[in-house]
């Protein structure tokens, strides 16, 4: 494990200031005890004495959680949330649910199929953790799922749809069509748990009303599509991708798409109000108003020009998807690791203090081997909801394995 350094800087005595320092000094020695018995701050659990394993002790099969902007930990904390599978690539499974206490599994959905094993079904979390929902591909149409898990029923909620992600303490999932090819699906719909309506959200044409100068220089006048949503923490905003898609039905190559930009939408003022000509790996902070990105920058959408700051002397790992604890004063990311003193091309899970100065190492591996899918399957860490573990992919092996790394106790 590898830290960053913290070393004390000490002062030379300045001449004629001797007893001001000796008294100094004993006032120092004094809060000694004091300073030793205060509660370690939440970066400093990570440092040392946190726990590495497999989810699950189940062999000879992938398990992937879905995305870092989604805990696959229940908001309870008893259950874990995950894709599994026996397919070389991946992408053919079932949606699973394990007990944490006893590591007893619950099959929620099987024979699913989906886009690759880089997001897989986009299993997720709803309601509290009495639903959970997920996308799939039948007879080369797509639809989401939403499953009671006391009852294991299941809600086909809409066709010629994928799935966002919401929040796992919501009943609201954004929904969008096709990224590829979305037909009259070109706007973000939002579904509700309580009432079971599906309602549009924010369309494309408000969109294009805003931003069309730079649509049409990025598409070249491609008609474009709302594609993958986010929703804020408190459920008020949303960012998403625009796409502009290539027609037919072949979703499994990278070109299905155009895909670039990043656009904020407010449903209570009921319009965009912030726009980032790039997308890179997005996250919404608990404040549901600062979005962290790719390169330790935070953005803020309340501001109509694009204003961002920088996580301070924070190593910037090479292909990272970074997330921010549910306290909003941990930042954990994935990517290459060595900028962080891994091995070279070796993939790594890092965690760094959101004030910036202070980070560690928790984990490097190798991540050219598991789910041989197109699209290749990453880390994707996140937070669980007492901030007090991290979920993520490694592919070290044949298969595709979820671990989790548990911080040290105070």
């Amino acid at each position: 494990m590898l830290c960053s350094p913290h070393l004390p800087s000490v002062s030379p005595a300045a001449p004629g200031r001797t007893l001001v320092s000796g008294a100094l000094l004993l006032l120092t020695l004094w809060l000694v005890p004091l300073a030793a018995a205060a509660p370690a701050g939440p970066f400093a659990l990570w440092k040392s004495n946190v726990r590495i394993a497999p989810v699950s002790s189940v062999t000879n099969r992938h398990s992937i959680h879905s995305y870092y902007v989604a805990n696959p930990e229940s908001p309870d904390g008893k259950h874990v949330l995950f894709f599994t599978s026996k397919h070389p690539a991946g992408y053919i499974g079932e949606v699973r649910i394990l007990n944490r206490a006893t590591g007893q599994e619950t099959v929620l959905a099987e024979n699913v199929h989906t886009e690759d094993a880089h997001r897989v079904a986009c299993q997720q979390w709803l309601s509290g953790g009495q639903r959970v929902a997920f996308h799939e591909v039948v007879n080369k149409r797509w639809r989401v799922v939403v499953v009671d898990v006391a009852t294991l029923a299941k809600t086909v909620v809409a066709e010629d749809r994928q799935l966002g992600f919401g929040q796992p303490g919501g009943d609201l999932l954004p929904l969008y069509g096709c990224h590829w090819n979305p037909g009259p699906h070109r706007d973000l719909e939002l579904w509700d748990a309580r009432t079971g309506k599906l309602t549009r959200s924010a369309t494309i044409a408000e969109v294009e009303a805003k931003y069309g100068d730079w649509l049409q220089k990025e598409f070249a006048g491609k008609p474009a599509s709302i594609f993958f949503p986010v929703l804020s923490p408190d459920l008020k905003r949303v960012f998403f991708k625009l796409a502009a898609g290539n027609g037919g039905d072949n979703y499994m190559a990278k070109g299905a798409s155009q895909r670039q930009g990043i656009v904020c939408y407010d449903f209570a003022q009921g319009k965009c109000i912030w726009q980032r000509g790039k997308w890179g790996h997005p996250a919404w902070e608990p404040d549901s108003r600062h979005i962290f990105e790719v390169g330790n920058i935070r953005m803020d959408t309340d501001s109509a020009e694009f204003k961002y700051s920088k996580l301070a002397d924070v190593p910037n790992l090479r292909g990272s998807h970074p997330s921010i604890s549910p306290d909003g004063k941990l930042m954990v990311t994935d990517g290459y690791s060595e900028a962080a003193g891994g091995p070279p091309l070796e993939w790594g899970i890092m965690v760094a203090d959101m004030n910036g100065g202070k980070w560690v190492l928790l984990h490097s591996f190798v991540q050219s081997k598991g789910a041989l899918s197109w699209r290749r399957n990453d880390p994707h860490p996140a937070f669980s909801a007492d901030n007090q573990r991290i979920y993520y992919n490694v592919s070290d092996g044949q298969f595709t394995r979820l671990f989790v790394a548990e911080r040290g106790q105070p």
